[in-house]
């Protein structure tokens, strides 16, 4: 049976208090499930392996990507999903590097949201309107939101063979669609 996003959704907080992780949690699984209808794939499967990506960081930070196949045991979640969520920190924290396209995928924007969602923190308007643009200007000045990693994302479009304009597109396209519950929408 496969994992269904309630039992993600109930393990992730077992692990994670912070809303500012959870946030994190709702913006990857967002881009991957927008990936995920792009490339002809299950976005509920893409969107949980986005959502569960970090279910290790906050208890267990120094462990991260390693520990998160004993937690993951608790839902029963197949290899291929457990794979992709250790091998997100290739390079970094795990020499497990990503192989299969939802790898690459989950790889490439899980830093790329971090620049998105610091971008738009500082707009009034917020994710309303965001553009390419306005991500690439930020990018450039590497004191803004100095912590996201853009030899990362820089890599892992390079894996995909997709330019990073269409994945910092693809990116903004399913942030948006949750926004609002991200605190990145501008209030009425």
């Amino acid at each position: 049976m496969p994992v269904t996003r309630e039992q993600a959704e109930e393990l992730f907080k077992k692990y994670n208090k912070s809303e500012s992780l959870y946030h994190h949690a709702l913006s990857v699984e967002a881009v991957m499930r927008e990936a995920a209808v792009k490339y002809g794939e299950d976005p509920e499967y893409w969107g949980i392996v986005g959502f569960l990506h970090d279910i290790d960081w906050e208890m267990f930070p120094d462990e991260h990507c390693k520990k998160a196949p004993e937690l993951l045991k608790e839902i029963d979640a197949p290899e291929d999903m457990v794979r992709a969520i250790c091998c997100h920190g290739y390079g970094l924290v795990t020499d497990i590097k990503p192989e299969k396209f939802m790898e690459k995928m989950l790889y490439t924007v899980d830093e790329l949201t971090g620049l998105i969602t610091a971008t738009a923190l500082m707009r009034p308007e917020k994710m309303k309107g965001i553009s390419v643009k306005s991500i690439k200007k930020k990018w450039k000045d590497k004191s803004f939101a100095a912590g996201v990693n853009r030899e990362v994302i820089t890599q892992g479009a390079e894996m995909l063979g997709i330019d990073i304009a269409d994945i910092i597109q693809l990116a903004i396209d399913g942030m948006t669609k949750v926004a609002p519950q991200l605190g990145l929408w501008p209030e009425s």
